[in-house]
C-alpha cells in the first residue's frame, strides 16, 4: 500500500476510523460521515474492543470452570498470578470496602492490555485483509477501506473509559460521605470558612474532573504516539523489519505498563472517594 500512495496519505489512511454514521439519506460510510455532526461510529474501534473484552471473559471464565485444587497446569497457573497481582494492588492500595473493585480492577488491567497489545501487529497486515474483503467482497477501492486496530488510539475509547470511572467516583463519594458530606467536601475545603466556599469549590471541581481527563488523555497519547511510530517504521523500506522488532521488543514493557498505570489510578481514586473523612 506504501508504494500507491504517498507517505502523508498512508499515514492518514492508517490513523482514519472506519465510520458509520445516519444521514438524511440514510446510512452512510467513511467520507461521508465527514460532515455527519456528532453521531458518527467508529466501527472498527467497536468491533475490535468489544471482541477483545468477550475474549478475556471467554478464556477466563472457561479457565475458571477447569480450575482444579490441585497442581495447576500453565493456562491456570497464568490466571492465578494475574488475578493474585490485581488483588495485592488492590488490597494494599484499596482501603475501604467494596466487592466491586476487585473484579473492576482486574477487568480494566486484562481489557485494556488485550487492547494495547494490538499495538504489536504489523501495521499493514489486518488493513490490508479489510482492503481486499471491500475490494473483491463489496466492490470499493481499498483506499476507501479503513480499519485502525488498536482501540486505546481512539479517544472515544479512553474517554469512556475514563468517564466510567468518573461516575464511580461520584457513585462512592456520595455513598460514604452522603451528599451533604460530599458537598461540605467541595465547598469547605482546603479552606474551612464559608467566604472561602467559591474558591474552594472552583479548586475542587477542577481537581474531580481533572481524573477523567488524565486517565483519557494518557492513554490515548501514549498509545497514539506508539502507533504512528509503527506507521511511520513501515515506510521506511528495507530497514522496516528490523526497527519494527526493536521497537516492538520495547512496547513489550510499555504496552502492559499504560494498562498497569490505568488500573492504579483508578484504585487510587475510588479509594480516596471511600474516605469518610
Amino acid at each position: 500500500m506504501a508504494s500507491e500512495i504517498t507517505t502523508s496519505e498512508y499515514i492518514k489512511h492508517h490513523l482514519t476510523n472506519a465510520s458509520m454514521c445516519n444521514t438524511e439519506n440514510g446510512i452512510a460510510f467513511n467520507k461521508a460521515c465527514a460532515d455527519a455532526g456528532f453521531w458518527t461510529w467508529h466501527v472498527d474501534t467497536l468491533a475490535w474492543s468489544i471482541g477483545l473484552g468477550i475474549l478475556f471473559l471467554w478464556f477466563f471464565r472457561s479457565v475458571a470452570k477447569k480450575a482444579s485444587s490441585g497442581v495447576p497446569n500453565k493456562t491456570q497457573a497464568f490466571v492465578e498470578i494475574v488475578v493474585g497481582f490485581v488483588n495485592e494492588n488492590v488490597t494494599s492500595t484499596f482501603h475501604g470496602k467494596s466487592a466491586l473493585i476487585g473484579p473492576l480492577a482486574l477487568t480494566i488491567f486484562c481489557w485494556v492490555i488485550l487492547m494495547n497489545m494490538m499495538d504489536l501487529v504489523p501495521v499493514d497486515i489486518l488493513p490490508s485483509i479489510a482492503g481486499m474483503v471491500g475490494e473483491y467482497g463489496f466492490g470499493m477501492d481499498p483506499k476507501d477501506v479503513y480499519m485502525k486496530v488498536v482501540p486505546t488510539t481512539d479517544l472515544n475509547v479512553t474517554a469512556a473509559l475514563a468517564l466510567g470511572v468518573f461516575f464511580l467516583i461520584l457513585y462512592y463519594s456520595i455513598k460514604m460521605k452522603g451528599f451533604r458530606g460530599f458537598t461540605k467536601e467541595m465547598t469547605m475545603t482546603p479552606f474551612n470558612h464559608w467566604a472561602f466556599i467559591p474558591v474552594n469549590f472552583m479548586i475542587e471541581s477542577v481537581t474531580l474532573l481533572a481524573r477523567p481527563f488524565s486517565l483519557a488523555l494518557r492513554l490515548f497519547g501514549n498509545l497514539y504516539a506508539s502507533e504512528l511510530i509503527f506507521i511511520l517504521i513501515a515506510t521506511v523500506g528495507l530497514m522496516q523489519l528490523p526497527l519494527h522488532f526493536a521497537w516492538a521488543v520495547f512496547h513489550l514493557l510499555v504496552l502492559p505498563l499504560q494498562a498497569f498505570i490505568f488500573m492504579m489510578l483508578t484504585i487510587v481514586y475510588l479509594s480516596l472517594a471511600s474516605e469518610k473523612h
